[in-house]
């Protein structure tokens, strides 16, 4: 077994991969650890003296569920990445810039920088192959502050009570107290996801909106969210929130020609048919019906018709006519 043996001798080798597995947060068995690197629990259990010996705090756990794990402490390993984990390293500092999150973009330079300075030339090759490789979009609307977006964080994650002030669209100010469960980045902004405890309810909160985060320090246990999870929770109560405009139109073509792909199509007679379509915006039915290549009449609503009449002026004044 020559492969087994080559990594047996290669003992700093094996100590720095045995590094890469311990820096994982969770416990490793020792017979598991054997069997990743190819060599014996004896071997491994040298090789932890070794580790110990160089400041490294590992600790072991006895038992049939023990094992290894290392702790926090003063001396901690060089970061140690396999290709796929810099490559994920690498992807997401190029995304995150396109967070709404103030400072993040020259904030994920840095890191970047800093990570092909500390990999291997393979490796950093590949890293900034992809980052000379990948563009962003820049993102638009409101950015929020990092040292607010951490504060939220370590609240939710010591399920602690958070007190801050809050602004809603038309300016009004509150204070809040809540129970906090998760943040979402969704439609390039961030939501808290939160009960009120002054409302009594489960409540999604702008967090470019939220201002003087303080965490309190009193504890609580989580409660159910009533939801399948808290992306699902913000994305159906975004779409609740918005208001739903129900056209009824009736088209001047055959109902085969449509498919149903903007709504329900009834036919009337051979060259036309009843559309009935819901969007959350005017704009968008407006788009749809101008670009569906026949004549048409809209019957409802009101505010579609004023819309249409308005784009129409635009057009006809755009002509020049």
């Amino acid at each position: 077994m020559p492969g087994m043996l080559d990594r047996m001798t290669d003992t700093p080798g094996r100590l720095l991969s045995l590094l890469s597995l311990l820096q994982t947060p969770r416990e490793w068995p020792g017979s598991e650890l054997a069997e990743r690197l190819g060599v014996s629990p004896r071997t491994i259990r040298r090789d932890v003296d070794r580790l110990r010996d160089l400041g490294y705090p590992v600790e072991a756990t006895m038992g049939a569920a023990g094992g290894y794990r290392l702790v926090a402490g003063s001396a901690m390993p060089p970061l140690l990445l396999d290709d796929e984990e810099a490559v994920a390293i690498a992807v997401g500092l190029r995304t995150a810039a396109g967070q709404a999150v103030a400072g993040i973009e020259e904030a994920s330079v840095r890191a970047l920088a800093k990570l092909e300075q500390v990999l291997p030339s393979r490796l950093r090759y590949r890293v900034s192959a992809l980052n000379k490789a990948t563009l962003r979009v820049p993102g638009y609307g409101p950015t929020v502050e990092p040292d607010g977006l951490a504060v939220l964080a370590a609240t939710i994650a010591n399920h602690e009570k958070l007190r801050f002030a809050y602004r809603t669209g038309d300016g009004t100010e509150s204070s809040r107290l809540v129970e906090p469960h998760r943040l979402v980045s969704y439609g390039h902004r961030w939501y808290l996801v939160a009960y009120d405890n002054g409302r009594d309810d489960w409540r999604i909160f702008r967090v470019d909106r939220i201002e003087r985060p303080l965490a309190t320090g009193a504890r609580t246990a989580p409660r159910e969210l009533p939801a399948e999870d808290a992306a699902a929770y913000v994305k159906n109560k975004l779409r609740s929130l918005a208001e739903t405009y129900h056209a009824v139109v009736t088209l001047h073509a055959p109902a085969e020609q449509f498919g149903g792909y903007f709504g329900d199509v009834t036919a009337i007679d051979e060259n036309s048919c009843l559309l009935r379509s819901n969007a959350d915006t005017l704009e968008w039915l407006a788009f749809r019906l101008t670009m569906l290549g026949c004549e048409f009449e809209v019957h409802e609503p009101p505010e579609l018709l004023e819309y249409l009449r308005a784009m129409a002026d635009r057009v006809h004044r755009a002509t020049g006519a």
